[in-house]
């Protein structure tokens, strides 16, 4: 096996040959033909016969205990065949790849939470049967209000520790420009289009659960723990998913409930969550509340910059959403400050949603720098460029690839940036106020372990394995377009299997870390076999040519079938992180521009056009990594305008848990969208020399947005999202 830990910077020779002319290229999704067809099987989807139907009774209050359940009147409805609870398997919310929250209690901790199940044979019984259960309850006082709940600096939760540098107090106070400024962003669903479904049935002593999860390698090790059993009894498989957004990392109640259930009664079970069960048993993003403190010379040089928040959680669970995460390295600036403190509150857990840190975080930085650029009669972009740094101003690691200042020069370019009023307010067209907005991108880019193996067939045919995630993000064509790549292939002659923890484990789908990850692992595989061609070629490994299913070498060439005949050749990659990666500071940047028209009488935004450059390494593949950075645009601007997941301060409930008045952004609302790339491969991310693209797009567009708001109207808001009644009072008058 060809283990390669990032210790220095490494990339295989033959990725940049290039003679079959695949990668970065726009090819269309591998799987594409599949699922428009129908044809692709999705957790819920073609199921064994005799499969069951499970649904869950959920609580009726916020807080409290269950003293007593009542199922007598769903037992005896015909096809119910089991109702089951008290089960001390049954787990008490979300879980994730590392560990399940409190298991088996009694104790209610939100709204919503699973705590009995009924098992039938059909959908419609089972949902009814549920309804029909009577569950006693003990309720006690919850901790529902934002604004009312404790505040604590001194924990332990998330994976972000504070940062200080310096004394940022006494630089403020030197400082001879300072702006201090609150921003509150609300809570987010990671509502995607599949919803959160498993298909779960027992052989014997061996489990199969068929889910809709990101990263099934985690899924298997939480799911054995949850049940108690050896994890080499249990196989997930999830070869299709049809997004995530962070909500399907972790191992949600219905997985561990449709395995329970399907061992108590003998047969396949299969749930599906509703939208209202989704708001409460998927994690969410947490609200929060950030002050952002920036102090510089008039000439706009940065010398002290705070960015202190808080954010919410549960008592179930340990993660903390790390705001600050995308500021850290963002901007110059000797004092530093960065802290995320807790507020513990009575509501489902919150949890990674697209972006963690950086997608709301963007939102106080990127605003408070366009307010400042105004303060001092600067452009914005020049107040960025004025305080980029050359190194990572927070770790002084050396940075790897940081196109960030072309991005803003290309953009600005292209979205013809020279033509924004610099005074707000000063461009109309009849009732409609015009204005331009821009702000920075940045996510940070991570290097995980993760193995593939590729086999060179007698067909000549190569197939590339690996437990990797495709959640519509392009994880089959990308993996195809590197195997074909390195081996001289057409796509046609490539097979992709994934979604199988039986298969050499990866990363999965998340952190923007999937795709370079396992291309990476799966070219170190291909570079294995690249050295047994060469001696059945008699040849240097470098002299290998491989294109269309021939190999030349030496002026002579031969089919790749002729040389593997009936010994096929199979070869295992691994990557992971090492010297390189802890040394240096890691990130994939962009560039975000937007023009909204705002209407002078109603309120109402329009955003007319977005437009992003990006830098993300290697391109894998330009089609699916613009969808991605569109779709994140897209998600940016609905946090800017509508998204808002309100809570009944009085009992915990979501007032608005579904589609109809939590309000995505829909094709009505999307403007032309254009996404642009600046290649330069990053060596020290992965051997693929690709960067994160998935989370970046989210990041900074939402600020974009509004900071084309306040271009067009001369308001500032710091309560996101920016709706119509928050704009009303303060606008210009037609």
């Amino acid at each position: 096996m060809s283990d390669v830990a990032m210790d220095a910077p490494y990339r295989p020779a033959a990725l940049d040959r290039a003679e079959q002319g695949l990668l970065g290229k726009p090819i269309d999704r591998y799987e594409g033909p599949l699922k428009v067809s129908g044809a692709a099987p999705y957790a819920f989807e073609q199921a064994p016969e005799g499969t069951a139907y499970l649904a869950i009774v959920t609580a009726a209050i916020g807080r409290g205990r269950v003293t007593g359940i009542d199922a007598a009147a769903a037992e005896a409805m015909p096809g119910v065949l089991k109702v089951i609870h008290g089960d001390p398997r049954m787990p008490a919310g979300e879980g994730n790849s590392r560990a399940m929250p409190t298991m088996g209690g009694d104790e209610i901790f939100h709204y919503g939470q699973g705590i009995a199940l009924v098992v039938a044979e059909t959908q419609e019984v089972a949902r009814e049967a549920a309804r029909r259960v009577t569950v006693h309850y003990d309720e006690q006082p919850g901790r529902f209000d934002a604004a009312e709940v404790e505040v604590q600096q001194d924990h332990k939760l998330g994976f972000l520790p504070p940062v200080n540098r310096g004394d940022l107090d006494a630089a403020l106070a030197q400082a001879e420009v300072v702006l201090d400024r609150t921003f509150t962003t609300p809570i987010h669903f990671p509502a995607a289009l599949e919803p959160h479904a498993t298909l779960a049935w027992w052989e014997g002593e061996q489990l199969t659960v068929r889910s809709s999860n990101q990263v099934i390698g985690g899924a298997k090790g939480t799911i054995a723990t949850a049940l108690g059993i050896d994890k080499d009894r249990v196989r997930v498989l999830a070869p299709y998913v049809g997004g995530g957004f962070g909500g399907k990392t972790g191992v949600g109640q219905e997985a561990v409930f449709a395995a329970i259930a399907a061992e108590r009664v003998g047969r396949p079970v299969k749930v599906a969550l509703t939208r209202r069960q989704t708001a409460y048993m998927v994690h969410h993003r947490s609200p929060t509340t950030q002050r952002l403190r920036i102090g510089c010379d008039r000439d706009g040089r940065i010398g002290a910059m705070g960015h202190e928040s808080v954010a919410y959680q549960n008592d179930d669970s340990a993660f903390l959403e790390p705001v600050p995460f995308g500021t850290l390295p963002l901007y110059a600036g000797e004092a530093r400050r960065f802290r995320t403190d807790l507020a513990r509150i009575d509501l489902p857990a919150t949890g990674a949603v697209r972006a963690p840190g950086e997608a709301i975080g963007t939102f106080a930085v990127e605003c408070a720098m366009d307010e400042l650029a105004e303060q001092l009669g600067l452009d914005p972009i020049e107040l960025r460029r004025r305080n980029e740094p050359t190194r990572d101003p927070t770790s002084g690691k050396r940075f790897t690839t940081r196109r960030l200042l072309d991005c803003y020069d290309e953009g600005a370019r292209r979205f013809g940036w020279d033509k924004r009023e610099s005074t707000p307010g000063s461009r109309r067209e009849g009732e409609w106020l015009i204005g331009m907005g821009m702000a920075a991108a940045l996510r940070g880019n991570f290097t995980v372990n993760a193995e593939a193996e590729v086999i060179l067939g007698a067909d000549g045919r190569a197939t590339v394995k690996t437990d990797m995630t495709d959640i519509g993000t392009g994880t089959y064509t990308i993996l195809a377009q590197t195997v074909g790549e390195m081996l001289g292939l057409p796509i046609s002659a490539i097979d992709v299997v994934i979604g199988d923890t039986d298969l050499p484990p990866s990363a999965g789908s998340g952190g923007s870390f999937g795709a370079g990850s396992a291309c990476a692992a799966a070219a170190l595989a291909c570079e294995d076999i690249l050295t047994e061609l060469a001696l059945r070629m008699n040849a240097a490994a470098d002299d290998l040519r491989l294109k269309d299913g021939a190999v030349t070498a030496g002026g002579r060439t031969s089919p790749l079938a002729d040389l593997v005949r009936d010994r096929p050749i199979t070869a295992r990659g691994k990557t992971s992180p090492g010297k390189e990666s802890q040394a240096t500071s890691q990130a994939s940047h962009g560039a975000q521009f937007a023009e909204v028209a705002v209407s002078a009488i109603t309120g109402e935004v329009r955003v007319r056009r977005m437009l992003g450059v990006f830098d993300i390494g290697r391109v894998l593949n330009e089609k699916t990594a613009r969808n991605q950075i569109v779709g994140g645009m897209v998600w940016g601007l609905a946090y800017a305008l509508t998204e808002d997941a309100v809570v009944d301060p009085r009992n915990g409930r979501f007032v608005n848990p579904d589609f109809g008045e939590y309000h995505v952004a829909v094709s009505a609302d999307v403007p032309r969208i254009e996404a642009h790339f600046i290649e330069e491969i990053d060596d020290s991310a992965n051997p693929a020399g690709a960067k994160g693209v998935g989370e970046l797009g989210i990041a900074g567009s939402g600020a974009a947005v509004v900071n084309a708001i306040h271009n067009a109207t001369g308001v500032r808001i710091y309560d996101m999202p920016v709706t119509l009644d928050k704009l009303l009072s303060s606008l210009p008058p037609v």
